[in-house]
């Protein structure tokens, strides 16, 4: 017995730092001038700074739904905001428990129909002091959480910095065998009863008039009113992954524990459509991803293609565990290792809610079609797709100009079609049709032969 209590002590604490509709371009590594993100910019240094990673679906229960189980949200049912994640899905938490981990679960939720969430519903955590919609149940200097005994709890201190401690006392408190925790803050998720941004005092203020991505620079939406305090809230949540790293080291813990900063989607402030995300552009798919510890110790900056679907495999994987069959994502430890000649060429994206769409991203190219017949809600695919947007992310990478069925495009355009065709067979097991765009003149516009496969 005490050979095996050694063992599983010797096992990497896992630890996921999860936040809401964060933009890659938010952080320093990523070019942002304003300093917002000092603390994930050099984790990102240190260990593996995963440069191109994407959500598999730009919205919150569905990108959640992938991530706790390692299947796309068609596959489980979840594929949009306020279904249950089906109490027969294996997740995360249930891998980890029968490798002897304690697992934790703070912050939002999102996968239950029900507040607060009952055992059944929780995924299959020990230890649980969420909300399933915390956004529902709590304001930024109010927080309120529920327990393992469904016990409403009021935490102190700005919303960000109320489950960082609550963070930093579980980590303290099962720092003598190895656990997988997972952080989940609504931050910089607006607030919806205000449908605003609300920074910690003084935040907003700091941070008014400054750098303007150029998609927002150009198309507008709510940026003027809601870019200040969205920073503010990324600014406060880079100083809490800073807290809770340097807990990690005051514990000894933080060479034997795996760390993964990460969201579930980005915002475009209601420039592409009437909301904030769902939609296939880089401002609601494109999100920031680091990860560091062991097998992730000065892994550089990888430049591959990464989904949010590869991160289940990649934290079981990394924990000397077997991934199951059943996740459709791919560890990315082979290419930390360097070995990348068989990774994927494009990410897949499932859109629901403002559209039943699919999307495919590659290094150069944007691809994205859509049913306009079909309800966004109620429908979770379709048999008939029509064309909708294709951009050059080389030329334009803030997709500021659309090229469906521009002349020039008709060759990449057939072949993106079949790759995404080749993907949604692959996920959904269907075999759509997708109606071409009409054509229409593309002036001196030209793609060489060797872009077309890029």
């Amino acid at each position: 017995m005490k050979q095996l209590g050694k063992q599983r002590n010797n096992r990497p604490n896992v630890v996921v730092f999860f936040t809401d509709q964060q933009r890659w371009d938010t952080t320093g590594v990523h070019g942002n001038p304003l300093d917002l993100t000092p603390n994930f910019d050099q984790m990102a240094q240190e260990g593996t700074h995963l440069y191109n990673s994407f959500t598999c679906q730009p919205v919150c229960g569905p990108a959640r739904s992938a991530f706790q189980s390692g299947r796309y949200p068609t596959q489980t049912g979840c594929y949009h905001n306020g279904v249950p994640l089906p109490p027969d899905t294996a997740t995360l938490a249930q891998q980890f428990k029968k490798a002897g981990y304690q697992t934790g679960y703070i912050g939002k939720w999102h996968l239950a129909a029900e507040e607060p969430v009952s055992e059944a519903r929780r995924g299959g955590y020990d230890y649980w002091l969420a909300s399933n919609a915390l956004e529902h149940t709590s304001e930024a200097y109010q927080t309120t959480l529920y327990n393992n005994d469904c016990e409403p709890v009021e935490l102190p201190g700005y919303r960000v910095d109320a489950l960082t401690d609550a963070a930093i006392r579980y980590i303290d408190q099962h720092k003598n065998n190895p656990f997988f925790l997972f952080i989940s803050y609504l931050e910089p998720h607006h607030q919806n009863n205000i449908d605003d941004y609300p920074a910690p005092d003084g935040y907003r203020e700091r941070y008014t008039s400054k750098w303007i991505p150029p998609d927002l620079a150009a198309l507008g939406g709510t940026a003027p009113q809601h870019l200040a305090g969205y920073y503010g809230m990324v600014k406060r949540l880079d100083e809490a992954f800073g807290r809770l790293m340097d807990a990690l080291k005051s514990l000894h813990l933080y060479e034997n524990t795996i760390i993964l900063f990460t969201s579930d989607h980005g915002c475009h402030f209601k420039t592409r459509n009437k909301e904030y995300k769902r939609s296939c552009h880089e401002s609601s798919i494109r999100i920031p991803t680091a990860i560091t510890g062991p097998g992730f110790h000065q892994g550089g900056q990888k430049q591959e293609l990464v989904s949010l679907i590869d991160f289940p495999p990649t934290l079981i994987d990394a924990a000397g565990l077997e991934v199951p069959e059943e996740m459709m994502g791919h560890s990315i430890l082979p290419l930390v290792r360097g070995y990348n000649e068989k990774w994927q060429e494009e990410v897949f994206i499932q859109i629901s809610e403002a559209q039943v769409g699919r999307a495919i991203r590659t290094k150069k190219w944007k691809y994205s079609v859509s049913d306009p017949t079909k309800d966004p809600v109620c429908d979770a695919q379709s048999d008939h797709y029509v064309e909708e947007f294709l951009y050059d992310l080389e030329a334009d990478p803030y997709e500021l100009t659309n090229l469906i069925g521009f002349k020039s495009h008709q060759e990449v355009t057939s072949k993106l079609r079949e790759r995404l065709l080749r993907r949604i067979a692959e996920v959904e097991s269907e075999h759509p049709t997708i109606e071409q765009a009409p054509v229409r003149g593309s002036g001196q516009r030209k793609v060489k032969e060797r872009e077309i496969t890029l």
